[in-house]
């Protein structure tokens, strides 16, 4: 059964894409069966991992009911995706039903044993999108950069992670807040990571002990539809989100 990890912030350009394809990519290096589900319109995950946007099923077809969940799935050379277009834009004002919270959850209810994880990309906004992504998580991971305004929008999702938790997903797990881009040598990254820690444990979580390295490598790796593990595996940055993985997964092999 697969463990669901979320990697959330309503901030954009913290890191989101990069830490879901290099969690992806070192899972599946590991002998991982895993599974991305991007759910942000602009599709930069779908089109990190090299899949079709324009010409396939993507994940605004599940949430229309257009197509069994079984259809969006695409295989790329880092692991299966369910990719997303602009199409699902428009989402927030097409969905009126009753339940429309749940819909990505009972969705993956229906493949998750075909999978060891599945890694759900979202956008940077609380939307019905990212809604949906927390229902259906079991666990959250929140990227952010070494900045004062960073910590202004984690403490702003504070209040939407405890609603969550509240009327859907009780046994949502935030697993703990990602360091990105962090250059040790700045004071304003040490003096952000100290006020991190005090909001960590605000809301009952920590602080990865590990820190992502700022890295040009991390810019380049989507143009060549690569994850940042198999296109710079001797970057800083690299390594970093190995170690973050296995501090992750707490060093378990993947079958245990």
């Amino acid at each position: 059964m697969a463990k669901v990890i979320a990697i959330t912030n309503q901030k954009g350009g913290v890191g989101k894409t990069t830490t879901a394809c290099a969690l992806c990519g070192k899972l599946s290096i590991d002998g991982a069966k895993v599974l991305g589900v991007d759910l942000d319109p602009q599709g930069n995950f779908s089109f990190s991992l090299g899949a079709d946007i324009e010409d396939s099923y993507t994940v605004h077809d599940i949430f229309k009911s257009n197509i069994s969940i079984e259809q969006a799935i695409q295989k790329v050379d880092t692991c299966d995706i369910i990719a997303s277009n602009i199409l699902l834009s428009g989402t927030e004002l097409e969905l009126t039903q009753v339940g429309r919270e749940y819909i990505l959850r009972e969705e993956i209810g229906k493949i998750r044993d075909q999978y060891d994880y599945i890694i759900i990309d979202t956008p940077p906004a609380l939307s019905i999108l990212t809604i949906n992504a927390y229902a259906a998580a079991d666990e959250l991971i929140i990227p952010m950069t070494p900045e004062i305004l960073s910590l202004q929008g984690i403490s702003q999702l504070k209040e939407t992670i405890f609603a969550v938790k509240k009327y859907y997903n009780p046994h949502l797990d935030l697993r703990g807040i990602l360091l990105t881009k962090y250059n040790r040598r700045t004071n304003l990254a040490k003096e952000v990571e100290e006020l991190t820690q005090i909001i960590a444990r605000q809301l009952e979580t920590r602080v990865f002990d590990t820190k992502i390295s700022q890295s040009v490598a991390v810019a380049e790796a989507p143009a060549h539809s690569m994850t940042l593990i198999e296109y710079a595996p001797r970057a800083r940055a690299t390594q970093d989100y190995i170690a973050f993985v296995d501090e992750l997964i707490g060093g378990r092999n993947v079958e245990e």
